[in-house]
């Protein structure tokens, strides 16, 4: 049975003109893990899961699917005691997310086969649960035990490497523990969550237009498509529609993100793969893209631009020629770059069946973004829910069925040049008029949720507004969630040199874990 064919009791349609059609549904536990069943049967994807306490003590549940016209946003009343039925025996991706929610909130998952904790190292104060009414984090924390149980891997010869969580450089912090036999490895387990920054936390009480600034910080890449979504989830609660000029200046600063993180993996990856004369060339590039974002929109990263309204910067005529030209000098460079990299024998000895992501192993964890496309799986919010102005905007889905590292490398490319190609026809379809529309107070309790296609996948942001106008809940999720899991599978049966490059081939999120 479709998910769409499903009658919800108390489903409330939230529709916006800023962004994707979506539904809110008050379900029983029944119906909680009849939908999650549907959505996998209709091979439906699992955005998020999370959990909020209210001021009286009582928990919900959420879950956010994306269906085949739109979002459904599901709310499962619970309590600490009662918990709620598992949901990783359907949607793997789901076992971390609820694996969080219990560190967070206290609320477990009923049945779930992992429960072991995934924020909580160890130092936190016995029953503390950040996310619940009367955590005031100056509780007293401890460094942690240092004793998560690993999966073990037992056999004739095989030896545990254990890699961070501190490593070389100024990478976040996250622990690998690879199983291997020789340099072959058997299994790989991650542990993320050593930096957890309160984010959700500082969320609550906040006015919602002070928000937008946080959302940006949420992970520095990503500061547009994490501005976007919570800008889209705020006006869709308040049922304001943007100017037209401000979607299309926010379509061309995500394509401007997207190219800037692109650019600057192609140079990493090919320097994993021990071609340093790609790093250089590529990071040259990149320093120029981000020089112009400064020049023109006053700074690097693009933070601060995307506004609940609309937009708080605008574009000249003299930038817009400035973004063009540069759009063509850069296309020009990364051809030559790409025709070095196909035909360098040492480079596509190192990419080609490393790191090899399956279809059916990037359906089965509901992974996303261009590590999705490089398996066969052509999922892109942007041509697939389309919000304005990608609604009149051809977006090519660059995919590849290779699922290793030379297929993670060539959809790179392919976005970068169909990016290249998107700023300049948004530069030329630019309409005129305001910048921003006016926000109203929301006078009544409200919600909404944002949907981006950042440059590594779906980024959603879920937000609620209490009668006072104030955020009740905000819950920003990364799309690194379902792709960390991907990362052990695709590690597998390679030699342990190789993970770095694996690694960076996807290029996921620490930070998104930490929040």
């Amino acid at each position: 049975m479709l998910i769409t064919d499903l009658e919800l009791p108390g489903s409330i349609p939230l529709v916006a003109g800023s962004g994707n059609a979506a539904i809110v549904a008050r379900v029983d536990d029944a119906r909680w893990l009849e939908v999650a069943r549907a959505a996998r049967a209709a091979d439906m994807r699992l955005l998020s899961l999370w959990g909020s306490e209210a001021a009286d003590g009582t928990c919900t549940m959420h879950a956010a699917y994306a269906l085949q016209d739109g979002l459904l946003w599901l709310l499962l009343p619970t309590t600490r005691d009662a918990g709620y039925p598992d949901l990783s025996a359907t949607f793997a991706c789901a076992a971390r997310m609820q694996r969080a929610v219990a560190d967070l909130l206290g609320v477990a998952a009923v049945g779930a086969a992992d429960t072991r904790p995934w924020l909580n190292h160890g130092g936190w104060p016995a029953n503390y649960h950040p996310l619940a009414h009367g955590a005031t984090g100056t509780e007293h924390f401890g460094r942690g035990t240092g004793d998560y149980p690993f999966v073990r891997v037992a056999g004739e010869g095989v030896h545990e490497v254990a890699v961070g969580p501190i490593h070389a450089g100024i990478i976040e912090p996250g622990h690998f523990r690879f199983s291997v036999v020789g340099e072959k490895v058997l299994r790989l387990e991650k542990r993320l969550g050593y930096a957890h920054r309160g984010i959700e936390k500082l969320y609550a009480g906040m006015p919602p237009q002070q928000g937008q600034h946080l959302a940006g910080r949420i992970a520095g890449d990503s500061t547009v498509a994490f501005t976007w979504a919570y800008c889209m989830a705020l006006e869709q609660a308040l049922g304001v529609e943007i100017p037209p000029r401000a979607q299309w200046l926010r379509a061309l600063l995500l394509e401007r993100e997207r190219v800037a993180n692109h650019l600057g993996d192609l140079g990493a990856l090919g320097n994993d793969a021990g071609l340093g004369y790609g790093l250089a060339r590529f990071s040259r590039l990149k320093e120029d893209w981000l020089r112009l974002h400064d020049q023109v929109f006053g700074h690097r990263y693009l933070m601060d631009l995307v506004a609940a309204g609309g937009m708080a910067a605008d574009v000249t005529a003299q930038d817009a020629d400035a973004l063009r030209g540069q759009c063509a000098q850069i296309g020009k460079q990364v051809r030559e770059l790409q025709k070095l990299y196909d035909e360098h024998p040492g480079l596509q000895d190192r990419y080609g069946g490393t790191g090899i992501l399956t279809a059916e192993v990037a359906a089965h964890f509901s992974v996303c973004g261009p590590a999705a496309r490089a398996s066969g799986r052509p999922v892109d919010i942007r041509s697939d829910h389309p919000c304005p102005p990608y609604r009149n905007l051809a977006v090519p889905k660059i995919t590849d069925t290779r699922g290793d590292a030379a297929a993670r490398v060539a959809v790179r490319f392919g976005e970068t040049y169909a990016s290249l190609g998107l700023i300049e026809s948004i530069l030329d379809a630019l309409p005129g008029g305001d910048l921003a529309a006016p926000l109203p107070d929301a006078g009544a309790p409200c919600r909404g949720l944002g949907w981006v296609e950042g440059w590594r996948g779906d980024v959603l942001v879920a937000l609620q507004l209490g009668a006072d106008g104030r955020i009740e809940r905000c819950h920003c999720h990364d799309p690194s969630w379902q792709n960390w899991p991907a990362v052990e599978h695709a590690a597998i049966g390679n030699i342990i040199a190789d993970f770095p490059l694996i690694n960076k081939s996807f290029n996921l999120n620490y930070a998104g874990h930490d929040l």
